[in-house]
């Protein structure tokens, strides 16, 4: 014979504000103060209402970096991957602006994670605005065998690395990069 099961009733905990403090006869309820902050009343999943505080907070202002990085990005939308090419080698030129001002925003928000989010942020738009142009350029002749998005993170390495090349050299690493993405005609 099979053993009848029981369930135990579930009992609700009593939280600080179902709390009812008694008040003797003939004094008066303490006078409750109003929040500093206006409150929301919610209904969870269990029908029990919760109440939420706003809790206000400051939106930073974009760093330099971030807003150069955003502009580069917001530039490589709707051009010949060639063009994007070398755009974003210009950009990352030995002496141009946009890679000091990246590392400074780098060294800056190391400590602050909201920050360095936004410049991870920033920098993820310019790949993934690279990776668009490779996808629309290369349709039917994927350059190298790889997929886009490693190949639009590899030509955006190689563009940023192109900061700490000297000048001589850049057009060479230029050259190769257009090689790489099977823009240009290759020199061996």
């Amino acid at each position: 014979m099979a053993r009848a099961r029981r369930r135990r009733r579930k009992t609700k905990t009593r939280s600080a504000s179902r709390i009812v403090r008694r008040v003797p006869a003939g004094e008066a309820p303490a006078k409750r103060r109003p929040a500093a902050r206006p409150t929301r009343t919610h209904a969870s999943a269990a029908g029990a209402a919760r109440t939420t505080r706003r809790i206000p907070f400051a939106i930073p202002r974009p760093s330099r970096a971030e807003t150069l990085l955003l502009t580069l990005a917001k530039d490589l939308a709707d051009v010949p991957l060639d063009r994007a090419l070398r755009r974003i080698a210009d950009a990352f030129m030995p002496g141009s602006e946009l890679p000091r001002e990246v590392f400074n925003a780098w060294i800056k928000t190391r400590q602050e994670k909201t920050a360095l989010l936004a410049l991870s942020w920033a920098r993820e738009q310019v790949r993934l605005s690279l990776e668009e142009t490779l996808v629309r350029s290369s349709r039917g002749r994927p350059p190298l065998g790889v997929a886009p998005a490693t190949l639009a993170w590899l030509l955006l390495a190689a563009c940023e690395a192109m900061a700490y090349e000297p000048p001589s050299a850049v057009a060479d690493r230029l050259r190769t990069v257009l090689e790489l993405s099977g823009h240009a005609a290759s020199s061996g």
